[in-house]
């Protein structure tokens, strides 16, 4: 039967999970799952203005998650869900470009889906699952 691992990073992991006792990412056996991660900065929980570093910051904080839980990255994602409060068209480019800057050898599987509102002023969250071989 299967352990469930949970993992909280320093920071706006742990102010999570003792605010709204949610964890940042699940192991189990070979797979990591991942919470939707912003584009916060995971000390001070502030979003940055420009969207270009706020997509950044959410695939970096999407990374930072995995490690967190013992994979090495991107590089293990084999399936992404994208929520937005923009138009696709809006943020297209920097979703692409992160993708293909940190999944070189792979493309994951990929959905985007706008919604009303998310966590303060973000305008994009990102979930993850990653393989550990």
């Amino acid at each position: 039967m299967s352990t469930l691992q949970y993992f909280d990073y320093p920071g706006f992991g742990e102010q999570s999970k003792a605010s709204l006792n949610y964890s940042q990412a699940v192991r189990i056996d070979n797979r990591i799952e991942i919470s939707g991660q912003g584009g916060w900065d995971r000390e001070t929980g502030e979003f940055p203005e420009d969207l270009a570093k706020e997509v950044d910051q959410a695939f970096d904080n999407v990374e930072h998650a995995i490690k967190h839980a013992g994979g090495t990255g991107w590089d293990q994602v084999y399936k992404t869900r994208v929520f937005i409060t923009i138009p696709l068209d809006d943020i297209a480019e920097h979703l692409g470009r992160n993708l293909k800057l940190r999944c070189k050898n792979h493309g994951p599987l990929a959905s985007a889906i706008q919604v009303v509102g998310l966590l303060k002023t973000s305008r994009v969250e990102i979930e993850a699952i990653a393989h550990v071989a």
